[in-house]
C-alpha cells in the first residue's frame, strides 16, 4: 500500500518535506503524523486527498494522494 504525500508552500520549508510516500496510513491525520514524525499540526492547515479537499479523520486508501497547505489568500 503506497500513499503519496505532499507538503506545500511554508509547510514544506518548515517541515523540511517536499513529498514522499509512505506504507500504510488510515487517515490523512496519520499520514501527517507518519511523515512528520508527529509534529504538532498547526490549527489552519488545509488538507487535500486525490486534489479534493478533506479532513484530518478522512480516510485514505493504497494509491491515494494527501497534500497538506497552508491557507491560501490573495486578491
Amino acid at each position: 500500500m503506497t500513499i503519496h504525500v505532499k507538503f506545500f508552500a511554508s509547510l514544506k520549508d518548515k517541515l523540511k518535506i517536499d513529498d514522499t510516500t509512505i506504507e500504510r496510513a488510515k487517515t490523512a491525520g496519520e499520514a501527517w503524523d507518519i511523515t512528520t514524525h508527529n509534529t504538532e499540526r498547526p490549527d489552519n492547515v488545509l488538507v487535500a486527498i486525490n486534489l479534493e479537499y478533506a479532513q484530518f479523520e478522512d480516510a485514505i486508501k493504497a494509491g491515494d494522494e494527501v497534500a497538506f497547505f497552508p491557507p491560501v489568500t490573495g486578491g
